[in-house]
């Protein structure tokens, strides 16, 4: 370890008292009596970020300077200034990450070829890969399903599987989670995932917030566990597993803050097709987008988890709800060790990571609302998976989005159609805008009926019917 990595310029490092044993930490309030910014009334994905960039000082890659502008972070100055971001971790699948394990393997060739020890080329910060795109689907509906599946699995990829075995033997930080196991985002949220990490750094254990970049555009979900990180190529994975910063612009922030409940019948679906219906109509490209409010402690983990999953349909680079005790009730319920839970929570307090209710708001760029109670069971579509139709305005939304010319145009009938009729008989209001156009689709519709049999009974449907 050299003396630049030990660096502490702003003497920040202390040490902290956790259940498992004492851990050093790099204090952010000492920026703030220092004078350098209003620390504690930052958005919580800042105060990460800013983190990584003061324990990681080292006066070459980044520098005291790097650290002052980023302590001083207002919504006025975001942007201004660029961030040299190391994250703790990099996540792969298989398609991207089987390329990344050759290019290292590559590395290591080219330094035996000039004599040196090929050993000496690993990543510099941990690495998992789980293999998970290989999967296909051949045998279903059985006990021995997964079983046939995973021997057809390993006869298809056995190259890329010895491969990868090979790597996780000889690399240093490097973990592969084996097929059959799970979808990477889920094994990442249930496991891989520590929110709080601690490295071994010059005989000191030294506690750090998770974080990560990932070769999948959905890394985002992490963010619902109060764990920074989103999806990167291949390239930018390759540089930060080899120790290089990645350098981005200071993130603007857009605050959204959650009221009230999801009501009966309203899943976290819907709510986060209405969540992105408000960001993407507000733009949030190439912005990070933090959840706050008291409506945060009402959603469980999995519905946040959905909604920073979608950070990438509404734009944003991630979508960040901060560690609460939902987040540490998570860890218990998903078998974390009871040491690592009180790390977790010992050292979000101490660095003013965790969110309670009482928690003051921090500044944000921008802040948009979002009162849960107003959310109704919903449906995506009809162009694409981002767009929210309220499940009351299908039916009007489904003519709007087929074309009206679509098969043989017809004469409209003068009476109004039967299934119109059912429309009314059942509540439906009368839509003066679905008169002529409506009835004559749906009279088209009809020259389209397909007959089948069904429990015995024949019957017959069209477009619509569903």
């Amino acid at each position: 370890m050299t003396s630049q990595q030990n660096r502490d310029p702003f003497e920040a490092r202390t040490t902290l008292e956790t259940g498992g044993g004492p851990v050093v930490m790099y204090r952010l309030n000492k920026l703030e009596e220092m004078g350098l910014g209003d620390v504690s009334r930052m958005p919580y994905s800042i105060k990460v970020l800013l983190e990584s960039v003061l324990r990681q000082c080292d006066g070459f890659t980044i520098t005291e300077d790097d650290v002052r502008h980023l302590a001083g972070w207002q919504p006025s100055t975001a942007t201004a200034f660029e961030v040299p971001f190391k994250p703790a971790r990099v996540l792969l699948q298989d398609f991207t990450g089987v390329p990344a394990v050759v290019d290292l393997a590559t590395l290591r060739s080219a330094m035996a070829k000039l004599g040196e020890d090929p050993r000496r080329i690993n990543p510099e910060i941990p690495v998992d890969l789980v293999v998970d795109h290989s999967v296909s689907i051949d045998r279903f509906g059985s006990m021995l399903a997964i079983a046939q599946n995973a021997e057809l699995e390993f006869e298809r990829n056995r190259e890329r599987y010895e491969l990868l075995r090979w790597a996780q033997k000889a690399f240093d930080n490097f973990r592969v989670v084996p097929p059959s196991t799970g979808i990477v985002h889920q094994v990442n949220l249930e496991y891989l995932a520590s929110v709080v990490q601690t490295r071994s750094v010059g005989g000191d254990s030294v506690a750090l917030p998770d974080s990560l970049v990932g070769t999948d555009s959905h890394t985002t979900m992490i963010n619902g566990l109060g764990v920074v990180g989103w999806g990167v190529g291949g390239i930018e994975a390759e540089a930060s597993m080899l120790g290089q910063p990645m350098s981005m612009l200071a993130p603007e922030v857009v605050g959204m803050r959650i009221t009230g409940e999801l009501p009966e019948g309203a899943t976290a679906t819907d709510a986060v097709l209405t969540a992105t219906q408000i960001l993407r109509s507000h733009g949030v490209v190439d912005k990070f987008v933090e959840y706050f409010g008291p409506g945060v402690g009402k959603l469980a983990l999995a519905d946040r988890a959905t909604m920073a999953n979608m950070a990438p349909e509404y734009g944003a680079t991630i979508g960040f709800f901060p560690v609460d005790d939902v987040t540490l009730e998570f860890l218990r319920l998903t078998g974390r060790d009871a040491a690592l839970v009180d790390l977790v929570e010992r050292y979000c307090k101490a660095q003013g990571l965790f969110r309670t209710d009482d928690s003051p708001e921090p500044i944000f760029s921008e802040t948009l609302e979002l009162d849960l109670s107003t959310v109704v069971p919903s449906i995506a579509g009809p162009k694409r998976p981002q767009d929210r139709v309220a499940l009351t305005d299908s039916k009007k939304a489904f003519w709007q989005a087929v074309p009206s010319g679509y098969g043989e145009d017809v004469t409209p009938n003068p009476e109004l159609p039967d299934d119109y009729l059912g429309w009314l008989n059942n509540g439906g209001e009368p839509k003066a805008e679905w008169s002529q156009p409506q009835r004559r689709r749906r009279d088209l519709y009809k020259q389209h009926r397909v007959p089948f049999e069904i429990r015995g009974e024949q019957t017959s449907m069209t477009h619509g019917s569903v």
